[in-house]
């Protein structure tokens, strides 16, 4: 297995301090991930549920994460009932909280069943890698570094085109984007795993679809940006190793916020699961700075 998914596999398995209270490690890096961290709490909430199947997350990101300490996840029982379990997540550093989130879990059940339709886009197969694309962008601008072994993990390729980062100078564009996703590698046949995968794979491009018709208007500008809430519901069973397409758009953008939401579909077309994010895109003065 490539190192990079071995080491994130490895950043899922916390070391569990108290009956409810998790530790987790960080991954390389100079900031905490997002996704790194909802993965790290799915798991963590998931560690004090049996026999049934998460269905959503709710979760705020609070303060910047700090890369070279550990995090805390301390797990609140609040409600085993016959059909739902609740748990609450909060991730601490440093004596304080740094991400909140709410989890729901379900029995099995069956019922009716409805879906929007799959985008009809091409396959990945006839698309170029953006692990690729960001190592060559690396070698004139290194700030996109940053980014790099994301891609190690993630097979991430976009339909469009567009990259993550708008630029100064890039054309507008409308507020909407398919990029298909997956693990580099065979992924373990352990559920949390995979919804953990798809937790981080959900942050990896989400906040720069509210930035794609404003290029031009940051031209002179950067971008204070971070996620504030991310939200994801899980529909139906799927495998973060297998092709996933990630269908987003941002119906508004004011007041320094981004909204944006999106839906994901496995190959055969199923809607397995769907997310939302409000992120913050505060612009700031500086020439030549890449958004973040």
């Amino acid at each position: 297995m490539n190192g990079a998914v071995q080491e994130m596999i490895d950043l899922l398995q916390m070391e569990q301090i108290e009956e409810n209270l998790f530790r987790a490690q960080n991954g390389p890096g100079n900031h905490v991930f997002g996704g790194q961290v909802l993965g790290q709490a799915i798991v963590a909430a998931s560690k004090t549920v049996e026999n049934r199947h998460l269905h959503s997350i709710h979760a705020y990101f609070l303060r910047r994460g700090d890369p070279e300490r550990p995090i805390l996840f301390d797990v609140d029982r609040i409600r085993d009932g016959r059909s739902f379990t609740t748990r609450r997540v909060v991730g601490i550093q440093h004596g304080r909280a740094i991400f909140n989130m709410s989890s729901s879990f379900q029995v099995e059940e069956g019922g009716l069943e409805h879906q929007s339709d799959m985008p009809d886009v091409p396959p990945p197969d006839d698309l170029p890698s953006d692990g690729d694309i960001y190592r060559k962008m690396a070698k004139d601008d290194p700030s996109y570094r940053r980014f790099a072994h994301r891609f190690e993990v993630i097979d991430s390729r976009q339909v469009e085109g567009i990259q993550m980062l708008p630029r100064e100078g890039r054309q507008a564009r409308e507020p909407r984007k398919n990029t298909w996703l997956r693990c580099r590698e065979e992924l373990p046949d352990d559920h949390t795993v995979h919804l953990s995968f798809l937790a981080y794979m959900s942050d990896l491009d989400f906040m720069a679809v509210s930035m794609q018709p404003h290029g031009p208007s940051m031209k002179g500008y950067r971008i204070q940006g971070a996620s504030l809430d991310h939200a994801l519901w899980f529909h139906r069973p799927f495998r973060a190793d297998e092709w996933l397409l990630f269908s987003k758009e941002s119906p508004t953008a004011a007041r320094a916020r981004g909204f944006v939401r999106g839906h994901v579909f496995n190959r055969d077309g199923e809607l397995v699961a769907s997310a939302s994010q409000e992120c913050l895109i505060r612009l700031r003065e500086r020439e030549h700075s890449v958004a973040g």
